[in-house]
C-alpha cells in the first residue's frame, strides 16, 4: 500500500466566495456576470443571490461539513499514517505483509476507535492508500539458474511460426490438408445446381 493524505473540502474557501459573491450582488453586477467572476454555474449564484436578498451576509455562511462527522481526526490519521509505513512486524505481525484485520488492529490499538476490517479499506483509500500485491516467488528460488534458463533455454523451447508454411487457425493441429481451397471462389463442388 502507499500512502498520499488526500486534501479535505475546504469549507472555508466555499464561504469566502459566497462572501464575495454577496459584494458583487451589493455593487449592482448581474447574476450572469457573478457566476462568470467567481467561475461557478448561475443556479449557484441565483440560489446564493436569493437567500442574499432573504438574510443578508449571514445567510451565505458555512453550513459546516457535510454528514456524521468522522471518528478519527488529522492527528490520528497522522499517527495510523506513521505507524503503518513502519511496517506490520514493527506492530507484532509475523510478516511485513499489511491486511486489512490487521490495519483495523493497528488502528484500534492506535486511538481506541474500533473499525470492522472491511470499513479499514475505506479509511486508508480516504488517506490515499492504494492496494499493492506481492509479487509470489518460491522460497527456494534460484535467481542466477532463472537467468540462465531464460538465456539459454527459453529461446531453443519457445515456438515460432515459420515464415515458409502456412499456418493453421487450429491450435491443436501445426497444419490441415483442408487449408487448401477445394475449388474456385464463389463456385460449389459437390452439389447440383437446381
Amino acid at each position: 500500500m502507499r500512502s498520499q493524505l488526500r486534501p479535505r473540502r475546504d469549507f472555508q474557501a466555499l464561504e469566502d466566495r459566497r462572501k464575495q459573491a454577496a459584494k458583487l450582488f451589493r455593487a449592482g453586477e448581474s447574476l450572469a456576470s457573478v457566476a462568470r467572476v467567481l467561475g461557478v454555474s448561475r443556479q449557484s449564484v441565483s440560489r446564493w443571490y436569493r437567500d442574499w436578498r432573504q438574510g443578508g451576509i449571514g445567510s451565505l455562511r458555512a453550513a459546516g461539513r457535510a454528514g456524521r462527522k468522522p471518528k478519527l481526526g488529522q492527528r490520528q490519521l497522522h499517527r495510523i499514517d506513521r505507524a503503518l509505513r513502519e511496517g506490520a512486524r514493527a506492530h507484532g505481525f509475523g510478516t511485513d505483509l499489511w491486511t486489512l484485520p490487521r490495519v483495523a488492529a493497528v488502528i484500534e490499538r492506535l486511538t481506541d476507535v474500533r473499525y470492522h476490517p472491511g470499513h479499514a479499506w475505506k479509511i486508508l483509500g480516504a488517506m490515499g492508500w492504494t492496494l499493492q500485491k506481492p509479487a509470489r516467488q518460491a522460497r527456494e528460488r534460484n535467481e542466477e539458474a532463472v537467468r540462465q534458463w531464460v538465456s539459454e533455454r527459453w529461446p531453443a523451447v519457445k515456438k515460432t511460426p515459420g515464415v515458409e508454411k502456412r499456418g493453421s487457425s487450429s491450435k491443436t493441429k501445426a497444419a490441415s490438408p483442408n487449408d487448401l481451397p477445394s475449388a474456385e471462389p464463389g463456385r460449389r463442388v459437390g452439389k447440383r445446381p437446381f
